[in-house]
């Protein structure tokens, strides 16, 4: 089984992606790196974790705020990790994907396709 990385931010209809994405998928651990409205407001049938960042912040302590939040979280060569940047900013997308590959994690890029779960 897989842990699951999805930014959850803005993007028209990509709440809905992120959310049959949870809903399909069979994962160990969800995490959902968002701003405060995505936590206040994103509701999930399956247990997730919050990472909440402020998008407001410059790309490096962006970075540094995934970074931090996920160190503690994932198992760094224990588990498969999907990651998922269908929603949010070209700016987050790179904050995460720094932030993953700073922590040493190898990942497979997952989407929900027509097909059902894919890697991409």
């Amino acid at each position: 089984m897989s842990e699951l990385i999805i930014c959850l931010s803005t993007g028209k209809g990509t709440w809905g992606h992120v959310s049959r994405l949870i809903q399909d998928g069979e994962w160990e651990k969800i995490f959902l790196v968002t701003n405060d409205f995505g936590r206040e407001n994103f509701t999930s049938d399956k247990p997730a974790e919050f990472l909440v960042i402020d998008p407001n912040k410059e790309i490096n302590e962006l970075r540094d705020d995934m970074y931090n939040q996920l160190k503690s979280k994932v198992k760094v060569g224990e588990v498969d990790i999907g990651l998922n940047l269908v929603s949010g900013t070209g700016k987050e997308h790179m904050a995460l994907m720094s932030a993953v590959l700073k922590l040493g994690i190898g990942v497979r890029l997952v989407a929900l396709t027509k097909e059902g779960i894919q890697e991409v």
